[in-house]
């Protein structure tokens, strides 16, 4: 299979999901790591929009119209799939019964603090579920593309964008590279394809650890 840079990172982040957790998709990216994952891959995703075993995104013709994921995309039942109200799903979050978040972001810091809920002067429905899943998630992961559409590093040192949650992000995954957010700091795990460790320093406003030897790519 051929992926560009967006598939490439997607995929790269469901490799790391285990055999039996529970883990919630976040809008936009997030959503299509479902995707990516094997057929009769022992995973329950969750939605916090009232859905547990929810199977890959369907196109229009194939959908029922009133299965979606959290960001409106139709989704797919499973053997086991469950339907609750918002009140349990959100019981579900706040009582750390999920394994893995994946959300996406406008901005990552050095210290994990993220930014993904606002932008100032832009209209944005709300905080939504991120607020919560970032705080009580057992572990955290980002998913984006490495800079803006203008070109700006997401992955900054201070983010200057309203916070979603302080100190929450254990791991990015970019179209650019897999980043760790460790007590010493950020640290470059892995480099896409057909770039270098220079190009991921190079795009990256914070300061990046890199380990001694040789980068894996992914």
């Amino acid at each position: 299979m051929s992926f560009n840079a967006r598939d490439r990172m997607i995929a790269r982040a469901a490799r790391d999901i285990q055999p039996g957790m529970t883990v919630n998709l976040g809008i936009g990216l997030p959503t299509k790591v479902v995707n990516f994952i094997p057929k009769d891959f022992p995973v329950c995703f969750h939605s916090e929009n009232g859905i547990s075993g929810v199977g890959p995104v369907l196109s229009n013709d194939d959908a029922d119209r009133n299965l979606i994921d959290a960001g409106g995309a139709y989704v797919s039942p499973l053997p086991g799939t469950a339907y609750f109200d918002s009140a349990t799903s959100f019981a579900m979050v706040r009582s750390g019964r999920l394994s893995l978040t994946l959300l996406g972001a406008f901005q990552v810091a050095a210290n994990g603090d993220l930014a993904n809920w606002k932008i100032p002067g832009v209209f944005a429905p709300g905080i939504g579920g991120a607020v919560e899943l970032a705080q009580k998630a057992r572990k955290v992961a980002v998913l984006t593309t490495h800079c803006d559409k203008k070109g700006r590093s997401k992955i900054v040192e201070t983010c200057s964008l309203p916070l979603t949650a302080k100190s929450c992000v254990d791991r990015i995954y970019t179209d650019m590279a897999v980043i760790d957010v460790s007590d010493n700091g950020l640290v470059l795990r892995e480099v896409a394809e057909g770039l270098t460790v220079s190009d991921v320093v190079a795009a990256t406003d914070a300061k990046l650890n890199v380990p001694a030897g040789t980068c894996p790519t992914f």
